[in-house]
């Protein structure tokens, strides 16, 4: 089976990396998959769930995470995922991001209202 190499990166750690055979992120164009042989791309990524289809030593499975902001690369078969914050599935805290939902809403903060729904959206995109 064809692998595509991925890094996800926020700005403060390297989240994820690994063997991949499709990775699918929101971009300023849409919702994007991208799997081994995909033609080059360079694009923005807007906040969304990233969902990468693993392969490789640990057999085939699903990582979710948060992303919010930043750019996507793809060529050589080497998919950089470049966020201004990214947070795996397994490191969200649910009730604190509904915390913040339930806040951003009462204060009509539209911006930490979105990053409150990404996170638990990458949350139930695990289970």
């Amino acid at each position: 089976m064809a692998e595509l190499h991925v890094e996800l990166v926020a700005a403060d750690r390297q989240v994820w990396s690994g063997e991949a055979s499709l990775v699918v992120a929101r971009t300023s164009s849409g919702d994007i998959g991208v799997m081994p042989g995909h033609q080059p791309l360079l694009g923005v990524l807007q906040s969304g769930p990233v969902t990468i289809r693993t392969t490789g030593e640990g057999g085939d499975g699903t990582v979710v995470a948060a992303v919010h902001g930043g750019f996507i690369s793809f060529a050589d078969n080497k998919l950089s995922l470049l966020a201004e914050i990214a947070e795996l599935s397994d490191e969200i805290d649910v009730q604190r991001a509904e915390r913040a939902l339930e806040r951003a809403k009462s204060d009509a903060d539209a911006a930490a209202e979105r990053r409150a729904d990404v996170r638990l959206r990458a949350v139930a995109g695990t289970h």
